[in-house]
């Protein structure tokens, strides 16, 4: 195939969407500017697989200025953007392999689609464009110069592979940069996690009890938003430390089991299976509301829900009522997929500029160390890091004292005392 989308005619509203998005961009906006002088990426051929929206479609025409040939497709089946995925195909002359809502068949359909290209130098979030390429295509995963892992989730995949050492290119840590995990997680899965949430229920948060299982990033940034927004919130973790953090940050803690008798809402951000399972649905109150903003759909044992149920029927777009035997309902927000992206937009345009501005750079730096970087996974390198928070403070116009030379001396030396 040249590219799978839904719908061609789409592409007009999709660009007027990218560039509403490219307006909050502006380090993103800054590197491509200087890519399309450089071009840097000239003659490089990137396949990635990232959600399907408008920051991400501003990525790739960074990509796609620094000289390199991009392919895309979706690293969820209900993250795709339709109207983007058309304006980048119909508008930009971008392949895209992407349709909101396609099957698990399709989704790895489209996975081989990018991988057949033969990319230099591959873009993922999740880590299953990765594994999909060293698993059914050994000999091409040799060539790749090396790839860089948008989330968490992913970045555990792959240091997995890395120690079991059939990691066949480096790849750096996106998701580990300063710039991107301490505020795309916190700040962007925050907000859009909430967002997901009222588009989907339109339910009232404040007063509620507002489960949150894990307090990683992602669980620090949509527990400060539930309390922001007037819920009591509670905290389930299994790392005694996260859980002491929580609890001093002034959120209850406790196991799932005791805060699923108590829950309203519950959100799922811990990169685990089954995080929320039978025992804790035969308590849960009627009307219960459950989403997750973990990567992939197994927090959420469904199949224990559904065996449990005598009826499932969508209620509301998004929103599917499981009721029991005993005539509770329990409400499952977007299938148990990423409830930001397919009950809403995902993370603001603002936050999303930073995490790719990583990406772009980080593009770069595997071009320019090609032959020095190993089979392994790292973190992106400092300087890049330090760079896009300049550059997204020089945008904000905010300044920063300097060190003196004084200042400078005292902090490299032993030898001063009190």
């Amino acid at each position: 195939m040249k590219y799978h989308i839904r719908d061609a005619s789409l592409a007009g509203e999709g660009r007027r969407r990218i560039e509403w998005a490219e307006i909050d961009m502006p380090v993103l906006r800054s590197v491509r500017e200087r890519f399309s002088e450089e071009k840097p990426l000239e003659g490089v051929r990137i396949a990635a697989c990232l959600h399907v929206t408008t920051e991400t479609a501003n990525l790739v025409l960074t990509l796609k200025e620094g000289g390199a040939e991009v392919y895309l497709t979706a690293s969820n089946p209900l993250s795709t953007q339709d109207d983007v995925a058309a304006a980048l195909v119909e508008l930009y002359g971008v392949p895209v392999f992407a349709v909101r809502g396609e099957d698990r068949d399709t989704y790895y359909a489209h996975l081989r689609e990018v991988i057949d290209r033969k990319p230099d130098i591959v873009i993922d979030d999740g880590a299953d464009l990765i594994s999909t390429l060293h698993r059914e295509y050994p000999d091409l995963a040799d060539r790749v110069l090396g790839g860089m892992e948008e989330t968490t989730t992913g970045v555990i995949r792959l240091r997995a592979m890395a120690e079991e050492g059939v990691l066949r290119f480096p790849i750096i840590a996106v998701n580990d940069a300063f710039t991107k995990h301490m505020f795309d997680n916190r700040y962007g899965t925050g907000q859009s996690t909430i967002d997901g949430i009222l588009r989907a229920t339109n339910r009232l948060i404040a007063g509620s009890y507002f489960v949150v299982a894990g307090y990683g990033w992602c669980g620090k940034g949509v527990a400060q938003r539930a309390r922001g927004m007037g819920a009591t919130v509670i905290v389930t973790e299994v790392d005694p430390l996260k859980a002491l953090e929580a609890r001093m940050d002034g959120f209850l803690v406790m196991p799932m089991i005791e805060a699923a008798r108590l829950g309203d809402f519950f959100v799922t951000v811990t990169g685990n299976t089954s995080v929320i399972r039978r025992e804790h649905f035969e308590v849960m109150k009627d009307g219960a509301l459950i989403a997750n903003s973990g990567h992939f759909n197994v927090e959420i044992d469904l199949k224990a829900l559904e065996d449990l149920s005598v009826e499932r029927r969508e209620i509301r777009r998004e929103v599917e009522e499981f009721r029991l035997q005993d005539g509770r309902r329990i409400y499952v927000l977007a299938q148990g997929r990423l409830v930001n992206l397919a009950a809403a937009e995902g993370h603001p345009a603002s936050v999303m500029d930073m995490s790719f501005a990583n990406q772009a750079l980080s593009a770069e730096y595997i071009v320019r160390n090609r032959d020095r970087l190993e089979r392994k996974v790292y973190r992106v390198p400092p300087e890049i890091d330090r760079e896009v928070a300049r550059l997204k403070l020089a945008a904000m116009g905010i300044e920063i004292d300097q060190l003196t030379q004084e200042q400078i001396r005292y902090l490299s030396s032993w030898e001063f005392g009190t």
